[in-house]
């Protein structure tokens, strides 16, 4: 008998390709199954989940604004709204399991498939647990995590350590790099700076390159620059008229921006990690210094000290980041050396490891 599974999470690109990642391999053991995604009205994944082929609903819910307190006060109406939503949607599709990847939307959705006595499955993509996914985890039927040592947030005899699952897309892209070049109409001869924020964008990333753009087109570099979308205005403004500058808010194709590349600028979101390791770039992380536990640079100084990525702080992007991007692409020695160490962390089958396990849950 084929299942019925709600997947619920998104907000970021780090939440939502896995949460796809993981359908497509429930698919792929049984085309049969019915998935249904929830998301959070307004956010990403109400654009990309049905872009993916997947039916999705969405929520009336906002996270806690931590810089405005003001803006909580309708937090408690709208996480009661959110509630009489979920328990409408799982009336109606009626559910075997539900699966959490992160986001706001994850958990009224998780928490009421516990009440509801429901299997509930959370995928934990960073090394520091998000206070809702440990609240959560008590009650959850498997935890599938990234990295080592995260009995101390979770349940040990819950945890599965699968890494985090990569788009189809990515890990079997097969493109080489001149078609990477030529999808965004740059020259073959140079090499290709690839700059990426984040689905959202990186404000600090974005300021360092817009501030030393002709360093960068000096050096004999080109760019491909994913801006996110507050800043995709002044990137634009900023590449008019200059050769050797693809400019866009987000990268949908992104198989093509990693076969293009020489050198990555990167945040260090667990996601951009696992895709890092998999394409076997040279990267230099700017990790975002205000995520939670500050777990982004977490993640890089983890791949830094196996020699595996560069980093550069965000206080100190501004003046270091594009000297830096210069004298790695310049180094061939360098280049080779760390695109080895970062190939040999790459896990490639998360989403079938996740999705194997939860299917023989619901046995």
């Amino acid at each position: 008998m084929s299942k019925r599974i709600i997947i619920a999470g998104g907000g970021t690109g780090g939440h939502i390709f896995p949460a796809i990642a993981i359908a497509n391999a429930l698919k792929d053991i049984d085309k049969n199954t019915e998935i249904l995604f929830i998301g959070a009205k307004g956010k990403m994944e109400m654009e990309k989940v049905p872009q993916a082929g997947y039916k999705i609903e969405g929520l009336d819910i906002a996270g806690f604004n931590r810089s405005s307190l003001i803006k909580n006060i309708g937090l408690p109406f709208k996480l009661i709204r959110s509630f009489l939503q979920v328990r409408k949607i799982f009336a109606a599709f009626k559910p075997d399991a539900a699966i959490g990847v992160g986001g706001y939307s994850s958990f009224p959705v998780l928490r009421f498939a516990q009440s509801a006595k429901i299997p509930t499955f959370i995928h934990e993509s960073n090394s520091f647990a998000g206070k809702s996914n440990i609240m959560l985890g008590k009650k959850a039927t498997k935890i599938f995590v990234a990295s080592d040592g995260m009995e101390k947030f979770f349940p040990a005899a819950k945890i599965s350590l699968s890494g985090n699952p990569v788009r189809a897309a990515i890990v079997q892209a097969g493109v080489t790099k001149a078609e990477g070049v030529r999808f965004f109409s740059l020259d073959e001869t140079k090499k290709t700076l690839l700059v990426v924020g984040g689905s959202l964008g990186a404000k600090t990333i974005n300021e360092a390159i817009d501030k030393d753009l002709e360093k960068v087109l000096d050096a004999g570099l080109q760019l491909i620059w994913q801006t996110g979308k507050p800043y995709a205005e002044k990137g634009k403004e900023r590449a008019k008229g200059k050769n050797g500058v693809f400019v866009n808010d987000f990268i949908s194709q992104m198989e093509y921006a990693y076969s293009a590349a020489d050198v990555v600028v990167a945040r260090a979101g667990a996601m951009t990690v696992a895709e890092l390791c998999v394409v076997k770039k040279p990267v230099i992380f700017v990790p975002y210094p205000y995520a939670a536990e500050d777990h982004q640079t977490v993640n890089a100084k983890q791949l830094v000290s196996k020699n595996a990525a560069l980093m550069v702080s965000d206080s100190e992007a501004k003046e270091k980041l594009v000297p830096m991007i210069i004298e790695l692409a310049r180094n061939d020695i360098k280049k080779n050396e760390l695109k080895n160490n970062i190939g040999k962390l790459a896990i490639t089958d998360a989403a079938v490891k996740v999705a194997r396990e939860i299917v023989a849950n619901l046995k």
